[in-house]
């Protein structure tokens, strides 16, 4: 066993935080509970700074737990697996509820197995979007506050597929990888790693620059930088990343890759048009 082979990280936690009863709480769980619970707390911060109603605040967290839920959800199962889910009425039924059917019969519940980060993302520019329109805020201030807030809970998200042991990286020889002992016996890039990491600077950064230019809250610049910095990122760690689903293999760049080009495109776009 060469040196390099003693550095390689055996990872195989337990999914399941602790019981509750009957009821199991997985980690993935806990770390998407942490991320909102952090959010909401920069967030309501953020409002308070900006001396922005309390009651307007209330309802804003309704509106993003739902439009990332159902934006992720129908992301997977429309760009990753439209084989499985839109082909039968079971399938679309599973697609909304937290079911999956059994080849016996029944069903047993599972858990929204399959959540995409780009269909979040949508998701949530149109919850806030309607959450604007009841509340009659700028949506370019709900926005940037909601993005000064954003690496924190992506962070905690990523940990979250760290401890299920999923989204995992291609094989390599780096002294930092991980076995990840659920799938197989190969070292391979912590993948969920290395984002997780990169949110976290991205929420420090964002912060710093938010106090240093509070000004730029409201122009949507905030926002713009928070979708150029995730979804560039995104685009070149894939690289480092397995493919998903087999039908990615056949083509040049992968989903998650080609799903980012308009993300960073719309970023740009709100960073550099004109200020009115």
């Amino acid at each position: 066993m060469t040196m390099t082979e003693l550095l390689f990280i055996h990872w195989n936690p337990d999914l399941v935080f602790f019981h509750l009863g009957p009821f199991a709480v997985r980690w993935y769980g806990l770390c998407w509970l942490l991320g909102f619970a952090a959010a909401y707390l920069l967030v309501r911060r953020l409002y308070r700074e900006q001396h922005i109603k309390e009651e307007l605040f209330e309802p804003l967290f309704l509106y993003c737990f739902l439009g990332i839920l159902i934006g992720a959800r129908l992301g997977h199962c429309i760009f990753y697996e439209p084989d499985y889910f839109l082909t039968s009425g079971k399938g679309i039924i599973e697609m909304f509820l937290p079911i999956r059917f059994m080849a016996e019969g029944g069903f047993k519940f599972v858990g929204y197995e399959g959540l995409a980060s780009h269909g979040g993302t949508l998701g949530l520019i149109i919850a806030l979007w309607l959450y604007v329109k009841k509340t009659k805020l700028s949506l370019w201030r709900v926005l940037d506050n909601i993005a000064i807030a954003t690496g924190s809970m992506a962070c905690f998200i990523r940990l979250g597929n760290l401890m299920n042991s999923e989204i995992i990286g291609k094989v390599t020889e780096v002294p930092w990888a991980f076995i990840f002992e659920r799938v197989d016996n190969f070292p391979r890039h912590p993948g969920q790693l290395y984002e997780a990491i990169a949110y976290g600077i991205l929420f420090c950064l964002m912060w710093w620059l938010h106090k240093k230019m509070p000004e730029r809250i409201g122009t949507g610049w905030y926002f713009g930088f928070c979708l150029t910095y995730i979804f560039t990122f995104r685009f070149f760690i894939e690289y480092t990343k397995e493919i998903q689903e087999a039908f990615e293999a056949s083509l040049p760049i992968d989903m998650g890759q080609i799903l980012s080009i308009p993300f960073i495109i719309i970023g740009l776009y709100c960073m550099l048009r004109k200020k009115k």
